[in-house]
């Protein structure tokens, strides 16, 4: 039984009829064409576990935030989008920084302005780091600790976990 098995489908692979196949050079789209799904996105409660020192990678982050924010419109009673920091991004929101990254700073702290977006620091990986709370740029709050923090969100306030 395996062995004919095996030959059928060894056959219909050989002949090609198991599979669609491209020619090359003739830009099918052998299974069709993708189509957008037109969904609504209710408002919702966002937690981002962030450890992004890289400050493109770091930039991408904020690229998504402030999209989803757009897909929630900026809506302040519904919404709630919050990234914990505990990495080397950390260093972005130091004050003595801030000549090297206010760029960064600048768009940080103005999606704050634009929705409900927070920005809570871990104070163990900022003092691991050598920063106390008065170090941090004043857009920031700083938490005792990013992981309690993050489940806090969940458990208590209804967040669901992004990474």
């Amino acid at each position: 039984m395996w062995q004919a098995t095996r030959w059928f489908l060894g056959t219909m692979l050989v002949l090609g009829l198991g599979t669609p196949s491209l020619q090359a050079g003739e830009g099918q789209a052998p299974w069709g064409q993708a189509s957008a799904e037109a969904i609504e996105y209710a408002p919702q409660k966002v937690v981002y576990d962030v450890a992004e020192g890289d400050p493109d990678r770091f930039e991408r982050i904020l690229d998504r935030v402030s999209f989803l924010n757009n897909v929630y419109e900026a809506d302040p009673f519904d919404a709630s989008i919050v990234l914990v920091l505990h990495g080397d991004e950390i260093r972005f929101f130091g004050i003595e920084n801030y000549g090297e990254y206010g760029e960064l700073m600048r768009r940080a702290q103005s999606l704050t302005q634009a929705g409900p977006i927070e920005f809570r620091i871990c104070r163990a990986a900022a003092r691991a780091r050598g920063f106390e709370p008065e170090d941090m740029h004043g857009f920031v709050r700083v938490v005792p600790m990013a992981d309690a923090e993050i489940i806090r969100l969940q458990q208590e306030e209804g967040h669901v976990f992004m990474r």
